[in-house]
């Protein structure tokens, strides 16, 4: 493929180089919610024959098969026709948000694995996404190696499924549901492949969210006996939503550095590449600690972020399929190194890309292209979708049931239909986080310990406004803090489960 091929349509395709990079966005995200990507995770994890797009198809043939039963006064299971349309309508019925009032479809809280076959998909129609592959894909990038991915990801499934140490409620539902499954395989661990990029070595000296991310996993699922299984999902449903999104915008802001460092060397004759590669990691791949601010308003940051890597990946495969053309070799970009070879062989063929006009070829597909890029259309409405609505707070199409969903990040800081979304945490949320980030210590720790944590995630809070905050006071509501005068802020967090 020419350069000239790759301007007629940029999002079309990708350079084989960026694709597989270590900075690439696998499985591109589209719409989700918290509950889409926890449905998506079980069907990922134990569901392997059962594909996204099936999802709504099981569900309509549940909802005939119990209405089917009713008439008849019969069915399978131990409990009688009505009980059970009353379990799917009311007990486990996930609330429908007002764009959705007038559809019919099987809607149910994934409170255990196989309430995933019937609901949760991210679209209703067509081929939809798997946010659960994504789920996979970090914990491949946060875990130290391959063999520790795989012992995650064993672990996951494990706590994800229904034993004896599982409340009584979730192993009648559990059992219930298996009465009437059909044309689905059972329960069982699907295989991780080993990654094949992103070295130990590169991983070791740099903070980032797939990182924090894995161990969190690790915390929330340690924790699954202290509470029922309804508690735990959704605290294992808020440690999705944050390391998910933080994941992809962490992704963005890479391909914006390498972007960024990529076109200095071909604009200046200053610019150089870091001399070793721990200092070129964390110029490229360190978290920043300021993605996101409590009580600011979060959509045009999202934006900010989804903008610059629409931006970064038209130059990135600019400069690749021009570097292509000339005869360059770049190795592949899957560790620090090989992203030093993309950058070497930019600096050692600059004049040609000046000649070339390769800036002003992306300068031309950024005018062309700046709905795309402004994310009214296409993959950067995607972003914004995906991260919006699996942050944001659901808003439900019955105002009563507005409180179901405890485990946001993002809540609107009005009633009004355009008020704008801030980043605010819900108490689930918090307990997760709080929870997460002192699960590996005995007793009280400083807050300064979450605000560390929290920035692991792009997510930055002052602690000396903390008292005054909504942080603050939701710490304080949940039990999660003790005064002391000689602690950051005047508190000192308690850990909200004894383990």
């Amino acid at each position: 493929m020419t350069i000239e091929k790759f301007l007629e349509s940029p999002w079309d395709t990708q350079h084989p180089l960026f694709r597989d990079a270590i900075f690439s966005i696998h499985r591109a995200p589209e719409f989700s919610t918290g509950e889409v990507v926890l449905s998506s995770l079980y069907r990922a994890s134990g569901f392997e024959g059962v594909s996204e797009g099936k999802v709504k198809k099981h569900g309509d043939a549940l909802s005939k098969a119990a209405d089917k039963a009713r008439k008849k006064e019969g069915g399978k299971g131990e409990i009688q026709p009505d009980t059970w349309r009353t379990v799917l309508d009311r007990l486990v019925q996930s609330p429908k948000v007002a764009q959705q009032s007038s559809k019919r479809f099987m809607s149910l809280s994934p409170v255990v694995p196989d309430a995933a076959l019937y609901s949760g998909a991210a679209r209703l129609t067509g081929n939809p996404w798997n946010p659960g592959q994504l789920v996979k894909r970090i914990i491949q990038l946060g875990a130290t190696s391959d063999a520790d991915a795989s012992r995650v990801w064993v672990g996951l499934h494990d706590a994800l499924g229904i034993g004896a140490n599982d409340d009584v409620w979730a192993r009648w539902l559990q059992e219930e549901f298996e009465l009437r499954r059909q044309g689905v395989n059972g329960w069982k661990p699907t295989d991780m492949a080993p990654l094949g990029l992103f070295p130990s070595s590169d991983r070791a000296g740099i903070e980032y969210p797939a990182k924090q991310f894995v161990a969190d996993l690790e915390g929330i699922i340690a924790a699954k006996p202290s509470m029922t299984r309804r508690q735990w999902v959704s605290l294992l449903e808020a440690v999705l939503r944050i390391g998910t999104v933080s994941h992809v915008l962490w992704i963005c802001d890479v391909n914006d550095r390498v972007w960024r460092l990529a076109r200095s060397l071909v604009e200046s004759d200053i610019a150089s590449i870091p001399a070793t590669d721990a200092e070129l990691a964390k110029q490229l791949l360190a978290v920043d600690s300021r993605m996101l601010s409590f009580g600011h308003p979060a959509i045009p940051i999202l934006r900010d972020y989804a903008s610059k890597y629409l931006s970064a990946r038209l130059g990135l495969n600019c400069m690749l399929w021009a570097l292509d053309e000339m005869g360059a070799k770049v190795a592949r970009m899957d560790s620090v190194a090989g992203a030093r070879s993309f950058l070497e062989a930019i600096e050692a063929n600059k004049d040609k890309l000046r000649a070339a006009g390769v800036l002003d070829s992306y300068h031309q597909l950024q005018d062309r292209e700046v709905r795309t890029i402004a994310c009214k259309k296409g993959i950067g409405s995607n972003l914004m979708e995906f991260a919006q609505y699996t942050l944001g707070q659901r808003q439900t199409m019955d105002e009563t049931l507005r409180g179901y969903d405890q485990g946001y990040f993002l809540r609107k800081r009005g009633e009004a239909r355009n008020s704008p979304w801030v980043l605010a945490l819900g108490p689930a949320s918090v307990l997760a986080m709080a929870h997460c980030c002192l699960h590996e210590v005995k007793g009280p720790r400083s807050v300064q310990r979450l605000a560390k944590h929290l920035s692991s995630y792009g997510i930055e809070f002052d602690l000396h406004g903390l008292n005054d905050s909504d942080l603050g006071r939701q710490l304080r509501m949940l039990g999660l803090v003790l005064d002391s005068p000689d602690a950051e802020s005047g508190m000192l967090l308690v850990p909200p489960f004894a383990i």
